[in-house]
């Protein structure tokens, strides 16, 4: 089985990493083809998001830690599309 897409819902201080630099990280990992980030809001010192990666057989591992090296918080995930080939 492996994972085609997965969306979640990120915290992440708004000081450090833009989330260009977020999205450009992700997409270092192997088997990831694309990523889409949506800031929901941004508080005093903290960007809500939604990130939508897809790509083939996604280790949501090595997103998590991309994610938190980066100073981001995974909330939840929200959505996830996996196939059996």
């Amino acid at each position: 089985m492996g994972i085609k897409k997965i969306v979640l819902d990120v915290l992440k201080m708004l000081k450090g990493p833009t989330i260009i630099d977020v999205a450009r990280r992700l997409l270092e990992i192997d088997g990831i083809k694309s990523v889409n980030i949506k800031v929901n809001e941004i508080d005093v010192e903290t960007l809500t998001l939604t990130i939508t990666i897809e790509g083939t057989d996604i280790d949501f591992n090595t997103i998590k830690n991309v994610i938190e090296d980066l100073g981001g918080v995974i909330h939840s995930v929200d959505e996830v599309t996996a196939t059996k080939e």
